[in-house]
């Protein structure tokens, strides 16, 4: 399972990398990033609680 989510998020990173390229919004595309890389950190740290909540 671990493997698809990580395959999807390159997934998206790719798409979003084309549409940037076509529009000419590369700052755009590194900021996304950034954010997209804090959200998959949100996103593991609270599974991380819940998984020690639910011991």
């Amino acid at each position: 399972m671990k493997f698809l989510s990580n395959s999807l998020y390159g997934g998206y990173a790719v798409i979003l990398a084309v549409v940037s390229i076509f529009t000419r919004e590369i700052v755009t595309f590194i900021m996304l990033g950034f954010v997209f890389m804090a959200l998959i950190n949100i996103n593991a740290t609270l599974q991380k609680i819940l998984k020690k909540m639910d011991k």
